[in-house]
This record gives C-alpha cells, structure tokens and sequence, in this order.
C-alpha cells in the first residue's frame, strides 16, 4: 500500500467523513461549473474595464503582526491578502465597489489584537476581519467579534476545540493535520514520541489531542517540554532529548523561537536522519531563516506546500512573485489568509450585501477551487475542508510531498478522546493557571518591557 493510500485509510478507519467536491455544499448547485468560474479567477488579473464606487469602499481589516516574535510568520499573510484584495478589485471588486484594506500591527501582543479588532469594528466599520495567528490572539479577539456579532477569517491551523459563530476558520483542524501527522509517524518514523512547542494555548492543547492519540496507537510519549514564546534558550530541552533519544521530534514551537531550537539541535549533533522532527508551524516562510542545508530531511504537516502541480497553484505563486518579488515564497497560513478573501468576496456577493452578519450566513457551504485544491466552508462547524499533506524539506527550502489525503477531510474541531464539557473544562484550566490569559503571562511582560525598551 501506497503511503497516500495509507494515509486516506488511516482517516477512513477513525470515522472521518471523507467530502467529495460539489457534492456536500448548496451554493454550488454545479461543481464542474463552479470550478470552471473559480479558476477563471484566480489566473493572471486582468485589467478593469468596471468604474469601481471609490468613493463608498468595503473596508476590512488586516490585523497580522509586524513587529515582535511573530513578525517572521505573520507579515507574509498580510502580503497574501493584500494580493487577493487586489485582485479582487482588478476584476470588478465586490457589488461594484473597492475593498479598501486597513492594516494594523498586532505587535505579537494578544491584547493589542482585541483592542485593534473592536477598533477596526468600531471606529473603521469594517465588513470583515482577516488576522490573527497564535491562538492566544484569536482567543483574545474571540469575545470582542461576538459582543458586536461581527466576522473574523481565521488562516492558521489550530488546536481546535473552538467554534464560534463570528468566526471563519480556514486553517487546520486537528483532524487535518496533526493527528494524521503522529498517524504517518508512527508508520514511518517510529513509536517513541518526545513533544516540544511554545507555552500558550496551541501547543499544549494539541499536545494534549496528539498524546491521546499516541495512546490509543499503543506509542510512547517519552518527554514533553514547553518554553514560553520569543524564547532563546532551548539547552535543557535538548540536553533531554539527546539523553532520551526518542525515535522522533513533534514541534509546536512558533515564531522566531524555531530558530534557537533548530539551532541548539544541530549544534548538539541532532540530524535529521538519526532523531527527525515534524513540525506544525515551520512552513517555507521559516525555513528561509532557519536555513535551507540544516533543516533538509526533517518535516513538516500541513494542507498546502508552495510546491504543489496545479494550475491554480502556479498561478498563485506566480502572482505572488510578480507583486513581490522572485525570491520569496510562499506557505501553508498564507495560502489560507489569500483564500479567505476570496471566500468573503463571493460570500458579499451572494448576500448581496457588505452586512458582517449577512455575509456570516452566506459564506456556509461556499466551495472554492484555490491553490491548495477544492475547499469549502463546512456550514455546520464554520471550518474549511482540507486536504492534509506531510512534506519533507529539501536542500532548496521547498517540500516533497511524502503522503497526501488526496481529497479533502471534513472538520473536526472537537476530537472524540473527550466530550466537549471536558475539552472545555481543559482549556479554562489552561487559562486560570496562567492568570486569565491564553499564554504563559511571562512571555507577555517581556514583550511588553522590549517594546518599552525599544521606543
């Protein structure tokens, strides 16, 4: 059996429902038609001959950070939905008129993100709302769209356990992405699992979903180490691990701290071929700061790689190049933030309207033929159905694609190892010890002191 063959029996074996394009979604009333209309529109723009209504924009707001930990991950989702709103706007924009994009910097600060967000409703009166990475920000965000009944697209994987009427997920849930990625590395790589990631919200919860899964395969979970984000200091960490020698690394570390991790692994001797590492946040944005030669062999989960063969994929990436420049590339979170508009954009035509709420009720079961493949807004849920891939980094900083699902997995938010009362009960836990924040409250009083220190 194939590894891509595997890998959809895995998903078959647990009970995930398997969605078939054009098939699950009433919008689309034509799959084959809607594909043809989609793929029009993601090639190259072409020029306007519409009179856009300049004069009475669609506002929304783009709230990724730009400075701090962050930084390295979230300016390149900013640059992507800036490109799809642009293009958007070249072929007519939405109900005739601009969307007109406010960007705004988090700063890295889960605060700052729930105060920019009720600003952007607000003050700016925006339609929607593209940002967020850390769960911790979208967390922080999460009561401020629901007191205002208002709409935010989400682009990352996460940990799930969430759903919210005001929000659009179109990362990864975890049945998308990590628990296939400790099923694949259980059949290739080994049985013996060390876990590693950042101290907030996301790495300890899917942590908490990826060792009951390890569990239930009748693998080992041999270490499990956190460092709060922004953290450079991984020593200890890899003092255990070399000591431990699990068969295998899975890292939820974000943000610029994979780079001080990766570093003290290679310069301890911690090669890909002997202790490997699956990461769930390193994507080719990453991988060009931790560098190409060093990170080649490890891997990484995800739903869309820069390297995939479609069309609307080289389109994509092609547009992305020309507005941007031929060296810089492109990952899984962007992919997500640049299809996000697009889903908004036809959501806001449908409701013919530029009323959140419409625009809320008219995006559930809208599918869409982006870069990644066929996805479409699960109405019951509010996630993305996704294809989940595992890649494996070459010497270039691009993936190979190793196993694939093929077609594209229905969301789960909730995995079933607890009730949702007993995930709900594990997140609060997490949130009371750390004195009513989504993070370790360590991590925001540095950040808080640097951007004093820095002016």
């Amino acid at each position: 059996m194939t590894k891509e063959l595997h890998l959809i029996a895995v998903f078959a074996g647990v009970g995930l429902a398997v969605f078939l394009a054009g098939m699950y979604f009433t919008h689309e009333l034509d799959s084959k038609q809607f594909v043809t209309e989609v793929t029009t529109r993601v090639d190259v723009p072409q020029t306007n001959t519409i009179e856009l209504d300049k004069e009475n924009p669609i506002k929304v707001g783009v709230l990724h950070s730009f400075s701090g930990t962050m930084a390295i991950s979230e300016k390149p989702v900013a640059e992507a939905i800036l490109l799809a709103i642009e293009e958007i706007n070249k072929r007519g924009g939405v109900l005739g008129r601009q969307i007109q994009p406010i960007v705004v910097d988090g700063r890295s600060d889960w605060q700052t993100f729930a105060s920019e967000a009720e600003r952007l409703i607000v003050e700016e009166d925006v339609s929607a709302i593209f940002g967020g990475w850390t769960s911790a920000s979208r967390k922080t965000m999460k009561p401020v769209f629901e007191k205002y009944d208002h709409l935010l697209f989400y682009p990352v994987q996460y940990e799930g356990l969430e759903q919210s009427p005001n929000i659009i997920y179109t990362g990864a849930a975890p049945n998308q992405q990590v628990i296939p990625a400790v099923d694949w590395a259980f059949e290739n790589l080994g049985t013996r699992f060390f876990l590693v990631g950042s101290d907030y919200v996301f790495p300890r919860s899917a942590n908490e979903i990826m060792k009951e899964r390890i569990k239930e395969l009748g693998g080992e979970v041999v270490g499990e180490e956190y460092r709060i984000l922004g953290s450079k200091n991984f020593t200890e960490i890899v003092d255990k691990i070399i000591e431990i020698q699990p068969d295998v690394i899975l890292n939820t570390i974000n943000g610029d701290s994979n780079i001080w991790f990766f570093k003290e692994l290679r310069s301890r001797g911690i090669l890909p071929q002997e202790i490997p590492t699956i990461s769930f946040s390193i994507g080719e944005i990453e991988i060009e700061y931790l560098g190409t030669t060093d990170m080649a062999g490890d891997y990484a989960a995800w739903n869309y790689f820069q390297s995939l063969n479609t069309q609307e994929n080289q389109n994509f990436v092609n547009n992305f190049k020309a507005k941007y420049g031929s060296d810089h590339v492109i990952d899984d979170p962007m992919e997500a933030g640049y299809i996000s508009v697009y889903l908004f954009a036809k959501a806001a035509e449908l409701a013919g309207s530029d009323d959140p709420s419409l625009i809320r009720k008219a995006v559930k079961g809208i599918t869409f033929a982006a870069p990644e493949g066929i996805v479409g807004v699960d109405p019951k849920t509010q996630h993305t159905l996704k294809v989940v891939r595992i890649g494996q980094i070459l010497e270039n900083g691009q993936f190979k694609i190793v196993a694939s699902s093929e077609v594209p997995i229905m969301p789960q938010p909730y995995p079933d190892y607890k009730s949702k009362e007993q995930w709900d009960s594990f997140l609060n836990a997490l949130y009371t010890n750390w004195n009513n924040n989504w993070s370790n409250p360590t991590q925001e009083v540095t950040e808080i002191n640097l951007v004093e220190k820095n002016g």
